[in-house]
Protein backbone atom coordinates (compact mmCIF):
# COMPACT_ATOMS: atom_id res chain seq x y z
CA UNK A 1 0.00 0.00 0.00
CA UNK A 2 1.23 3.81 -0.90
CA UNK A 3 1.61 6.13 2.10
CA UNK A 4 0.83 9.65 1.32
CA UNK A 5 4.21 11.80 2.02
CA UNK A 6 2.02 14.07 4.87
CA UNK A 7 0.28 12.48 7.17
CA UNK A 8 -3.15 14.30 8.93
CA UNK A 9 -0.94 14.81 11.72
CA UNK A 10 1.92 16.50 10.15
CA UNK A 11 -0.16 18.28 7.72
CA UNK A 12 0.48 21.94 7.64
CA UNK A 13 -2.80 24.27 8.53
CA UNK A 14 -3.79 26.43 6.19
CA UNK A 15 -6.65 28.07 7.81
CA UNK A 16 -7.93 28.82 11.31
CA UNK A 17 -11.30 29.93 12.62
CA UNK A 18 -12.73 33.08 13.77
CA UNK A 19 -12.32 32.96 17.69
CA UNK A 20 -8.47 31.42 16.91
CA UNK A 21 -7.74 33.97 14.54
CA UNK A 22 -9.02 36.50 16.92
CA UNK A 23 -6.98 34.82 19.51
CA UNK A 24 -3.90 35.18 17.30
CA UNK A 25 -4.06 38.53 16.40
CA UNK A 26 -4.56 39.27 20.45
CA UNK A 27 -8.22 41.17 19.35
CA UNK A 28 -11.96 40.61 20.34
CA UNK A 29 -14.27 38.84 17.54
CA UNK A 30 -15.98 41.82 16.77
CA UNK A 31 -12.43 43.93 15.70
CA UNK A 32 -11.54 40.89 14.31
CA UNK A 33 -15.54 40.85 11.75
CA UNK A 34 -14.95 44.64 11.49
CA UNK A 35 -11.42 43.50 9.68
CA UNK A 36 -12.65 41.01 7.19
CA UNK A 37 -15.73 43.43 6.54
CA UNK A 38 -13.33 46.06 5.80
CA UNK A 39 -11.59 43.74 3.32
CA UNK A 40 -8.19 43.97 5.60
CA UNK A 41 -8.49 40.32 6.30
CA UNK A 42 -9.53 37.59 3.80
CA UNK A 43 -12.19 34.70 4.89
CA UNK A 44 -13.58 31.52 2.75
CA UNK A 45 -16.79 29.72 3.75
CA UNK A 46 -17.14 26.11 4.22
CA UNK A 47 -20.13 25.09 5.07
CA UNK A 48 -21.20 26.88 7.82
CA UNK A 49 -18.29 27.37 8.91
CA UNK A 50 -15.95 30.99 8.43
CA UNK A 51 -12.31 30.10 8.14
CA UNK A 52 -9.58 32.89 7.73
CA UNK A 53 -6.32 31.85 5.64
CA UNK A 54 -3.29 31.77 7.71
CA UNK A 55 -1.65 34.18 4.66
CA UNK A 56 -3.98 36.63 5.37
CA UNK A 57 -3.34 36.77 8.72
CA UNK A 58 0.04 37.03 7.82
CA UNK A 59 -0.07 39.55 4.82
CA UNK A 60 -2.64 41.62 7.98
CA UNK A 61 0.14 41.82 10.37
CA UNK A 62 3.09 42.79 8.01
CA UNK A 63 0.75 45.51 6.06
CA UNK A 64 0.22 46.81 10.37
CA UNK A 65 3.73 47.11 10.58
CA UNK A 66 4.06 44.10 12.84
Amino acid sequence: MHKSAQTAGSAERLTVRVPEAARMLSIGRSTLYQLIGSGDIATIKAGRATLVPLESIRRFVIKSGG
